[in-house]
């Protein structure tokens, strides 16, 4: 009999429970040598220069944020189809989110309507990497470079995802790039974040941002060095600091990122084949210069079917799919009809939030998974149209 299957799941073996194991019976369980250690390879695996991890994603964006200089009155262009911590990290900032509307198919910022939101307040553009699958950052770069604007990507769906051949990370087309070390994300640390950066100056602000600001290094100090023993807080930081606990998992889960994103793709194709031309919903989009990593698996439901979304909805969930929906627009959240955000302001992000539903989609899956989720999913739509 098929158990409860969630939308996502990690996967963790005995070599990521050793590389822990190893850590705890270690000197050092945390400000350790695994932390570098992590934080090396995943910049090797990105194509970047720098990497520093964080203990959250939403603390790796406050951090990005901070360091390419977002601040206080300050405007930054991004999307509304994204988890509240995308907003959220620049309000900690005091600075102001603007949402732009999304393309209809990927759920992803319509480049062509960022520009008529830039005004002289507009200071940074966080794209999106809905699902997994890349913005045209291309595009993006070009709107940037043109208004003198910072990028910071939030990738926290996109670990091992490339646009036009680079990787995601690799910062090609931005100053920063934020990731998410959820346990629903394509590797984990439990909890945990990063962020990738070509810039030495933005890496300086990071590492000292998610250590409340404090630097040991005598060449920053602006006084007198008093002693071995001293050490300068220069900025107001926080403690965002990832433990070697965590690092050591991480790297045990890097190991194993394009095998996962592999099982992935495998299981999309099934899924895409199963579900083609089916009458009931659209399936996941794969542009051209995408190389998509299916953190999400999302359909949008077609015009007759999206009303009964509902219904839908507890009904694969009553037959153990652990089905989800990405996301609820940031704006129409109280907090931020609060800050007077209205509905309406982006009725392509509203209708994708109206037609959409995540079906479940992790490494773990078994062929008995994937087959459950194909056939209880006709099942479930024809009972709720009949």
């Amino acid at each position: 009999m098929i158990k409860y299957i969630p939308y996502g799941k990690q996967y963790i073996d005995q070599d990521d429970i050793k590389a822990v194991e190893e850590v705890l019976k270690a000197d050092f369980i945390t400000q350790g040598p695994k932390v570098p250690e992590f934080e090396k390879k995943l910049a090797e695996y990105c194509d970047a220069k720098y990497a520093v991890v964080f203990n959250s994603g939403t603390s790796a964006l406050h951090a990005a944020y901070f360091a390419v200089g977002l601040k206080e009155d300050d405007e930054f262009i991004t999307t509304p189809i994204t988890f509240v911590a995308t907003a959220n990290a620049g309000l900690f900032l005091r600075a102001k989110p603007i949402f732009i509307d999304v393309e209809a198919n990927t759920g992803n910022i319509d480049a062509s309507k960022i520009e008529g939101k830039i005004s002289s307040q507009t200071k940074l553009i966080v794209p999106v990497h809905y699902a997994g699958h890349p913005c045209d950052m291309e595009k993006i770069k070009e709107i940037a470079d043109r208004y003198g604007l910072s990028i910071v990507e939030d990738a926290c769906h996109a670990l091992g995802a490339k646009y036009k051949g680079s990787k995601i990370g690799s910062c090609k087309y931005s100053d920063a790039t934020v990731f998410s070390f959820h346990p629903v994300k394509h590797i984990t640390t439990g909890e945990g974040g990063a962020v990738l950066t070509n810039r030495n100056d933005i890496y300086e602000k990071l590492l000292m941002f998610r250590n409340h600001g404090v630097t040991k290094e005598e060449e920053k100090f602006v006084k007198m060095k008093e002693g071995d023993w001293y050490y300068e807080m220069q900025f107001l930081g926080f403690n965002y600091r990832m433990t070697d606990i965590q690092a050591a998992l991480g790297i045990s889960q890097l190991k194993k990122l394009d095998k996962f994103i592999e099982r992935r793709r495998k299981i999309v194709e099934i899924y895409n084949k199963a579900f083609d031309c089916n009458p009931y919903f659209n399936i996941p989009v794969e542009k051209d210069y995408a190389y998509h990593s299916y953190h999400l698996y999302p359909i949008r439901l077609k015009n007759n079917y999206k009303d009964k979304k509902k219904e839908i909805f507890q009904l694969l969930r009553r037959k153990e799919l652990g089905v989800q929906v990405h996301y609820i627009p940031v704006y129409i959240h109280p907090y931020y009809q609060q800050l007077e955000y209205r509905e309406g302001e982006s009725p392509v992000a509203e209708e994708f939030y109206k037609r959409e539903i995540s079906l479940p989609l992790y490494p773990a899956m078994t062929e008995e998974n994937v087959n459950f989720v194909i056939e209880t999913v006709f099942n479930v739509f024809k009972e709720a149209t009949k």
